[in-house]
């Protein structure tokens, strides 16, 4: 798939695994504007599982970063761009369902932060769990 066919701006970000053996091509983006989750199926390439994909959220800056491997480099990816750690949780997107509280699960490793008081993989403060949907609704349509 062409980058003319992303309605977003795609970066892409190599990391390397196994000491340095060899080089794997993350293609992830922030999303610049919002987006069906039908054409986001289309353009994704990392699912987890059957139309589901890794994302991070900065509820500072309202950005969403999607469709990578590992929740860490689309964490790296928006720290790069001037994002706080503080700001950034890690979400999975269910992009099959239709209510935003089963499109989102809170389940990442990089929201284990105790001095957050988050202790879980998931996000402890409901208010903070808001603020992520309001992020992700924004984005979805």
């Amino acid at each position: 798939m062409g980058k003319e066919k992303f309605s977003f701006a795609i970066r892409l970000y190599a990391s390397l695994y196994h000491g340095g053996r060899f080089a794997i091509i993350i293609c992830m983006r922030i999303l610049e504007k919002p987006i069906t989750k039908s054409d986001l199926i289309k353009e994704s390439e990392n699912f987890i599982e059957e139309n589901a994909i890794k994302a991070v959220v900065d509820v500072e800056k309202g950005l969403l970063a999607v469709d990578s491997p590992m929740y860490y480099d689309c964490e790296q990816l928006l720290l790069s761009e001037g994002s706080r750690q503080q700001d950034l949780w890690g979400i999975n997107l269910y992009l099959d369902e239709e209510e935003i509280d089963n499109i989102v699960e809170f389940d990442s490793m990089i929201n284990i932060r105790p001095s957050q008081n988050n202790r879980s993989r998931g996000v402890d403060d409901p208010e903070m769990r808001a603020r992520v949907i309001e992020v992700v609704s924004k984005w979805l349509s």
